[in-house]
């Protein structure tokens, strides 16, 4: 077996160089189970980052991998532009759990390909070709999923579509946030008032994941939403990383009170299986009336995965239970009394700390992981420690790794 070392050798000699890696001495992972990962020397770790708000339902899940390796034993691949029956059984169950009238979808394999499909979608409907983003949101890493990504070290290709705005973003701590929300608003508002005409759609996570997982006060998107009908501008809500029980609802615009036109997801919908994609109001769908498709986008692998991990997610009430240990993390990290962490918030399983520096998460994530604890980072300055575990995580596991954290911030 390859030790970490041959393995960064090998990536070094056959990646692009732009592969990176967490950690200065990564372990070689090769196990999964449940909430726990293992390396190449049998260590257990808790895995506090579900592989970037992926694995909702576990690593390597028997319950929902079961009834995937069957499918994958029976029908592994056609394409949508044949007739299988996951995918139209995928379809009509979304229908019944996203958002107010949300009931027509079209699925792709990634999140970066799900919000390009909506950003398509907005253009033929609204015929207009402009878009509004907010600063400090991710959307993905194609040309035009990266033009309206709105986090400087994600934005590398050098000809960015011209015609994106961006309204101020609404990244603030806690005693700051209802005036950060007003100057994100007002923002926004110029931005219409100029430019109206020209935009089809507003894109925005409705919690800022990589940006630093900053939640807006409770009326901030019904508020976005009135603007942007008074302007004929569709709002898009990119679920990617904050979908299917993550935030404490079902998704993350439910907290809210607000239907967006087209809702994008990915990630947690496939549990580890490459899966994505985009739905939308039934007026806004029937534009999407041009040919099209996705050669592995309805994969009835993939189709299965998703409508087991709905299936598992409702027997295993993971939504209720993100809910109520989301507020019992972050009840328990607010009781941590250090003068390096500047603030701590989130909703549901999706919570982050910040911290005075950069290299001081560096530090931590790194002693952390010595512990046996993977956490993520992000925000704009890569301030933030991340939270966001499978949803199966249990209570023992938060405080361990609350205790583990409280001793690893005064070592350090």
């Amino acid at each position: 077996m390859l030790t970490s070392q041959n393995i960064i050798d090998k990536k070094k000699d056959f990646f692009f160089p732009n592969a990176m890696h967490f950690y200065q001495k990564p372990p070689h992972i090769v196990r999964g189970e449940g909430q726990y990962l293992f390396d190449d020397e049998g260590k257990r770790y808790v895995d506090f980052f579900a592989g970037v708000t992926v694995v909702n339902c576990g690593h390597c899940n028997s319950e929902i991998n079961a009834r995937v390796q069957e499918q994958l034993n029976k029908l592994q691949h056609t394409s949508i532009i044949y007739l299988t029956e996951p995918m139209v059984e995928l379809a009509e169950r979304l229908s019944t759990l996203l958002p107010g009238d949300i009931n027509r979808t079209f699925f792709v394999n990634s999140g970066t390909e799900a919000n390009e499909g909506a950003l398509l979608l907005a253009r033929m409907h609204t015929g207009r070709r402009g878009f509004i983003a907010f600063e400090g949101g991710l959307h993905g890493r194609s040309a035009l999923t990266m033009s309206v990504t709105g986090i400087p070290m994600w934005r590398v290709d050098p000809f960015l579509d011209e015609h994106v705005h961006f309204a101020k973003g609404y990244m603030a701590f806690e005693d700051d946030l209802e005036n950060q929300a007003m100057v994100s608003l007002e923002s926004l508002k110029e931005i219409l008032e100029a430019h109206g005409s020209e935009i089809a759609a507003l894109i925005a996570e409705p919690i800022l994941g990589n940006g630093g997982i900053h939640v807006p006060p409770d009326d901030f998107w019904k508020q976005v939403k009135t603007l942007c009908e008074d302007y004929g501008v569709l709002m898009i809500a990119d679920e990617v990383q904050t979908g299917f029980g993550r935030c404490g609802e079902m998704f993350a615009v439910n907290h809210f009170g607000v239907v967006p036109d087209i809702l994008t997801y990915a990630k947690a919908l496939g549990n580890g299986t490459p899966i994505g994609g985009f739905s939308a109001r039934e007026a806004v769908a029937k534009s999407f009336n041009k040919p099209s498709a996705s050669t592995l986008g309805g994969n009835p692998v993939s189709m299965t995965a998703g409508l087991e991990v709905l299936n598992y997610i409702e027997r295993h009430k993971l939504v209720e239970k993100s809910a109520e240990l989301g507020a019992y993390l972050i009840s328990e990290l607010k009781k941590l009394s250090f003068s390096c962490i500047r603030d701590v918030r989130g909703l549901g399983l999706m919570v982050g700390l910040s911290l005075e520096s950069p290299d001081q998460v560096d530090r931590v994530l790194e002693a952390m992981k010595d512990e046996g604890f993977i956490i993520g980072k992000n925000g704009l300055n890569r301030d933030t420690l991340a939270f966001q575990p499978p949803l199966v995580i249990t209570k023992k596991n938060i405080d361990d790794m609350v205790n583990a954290l409280k001793g690893t911030i005064e070592r350090l």
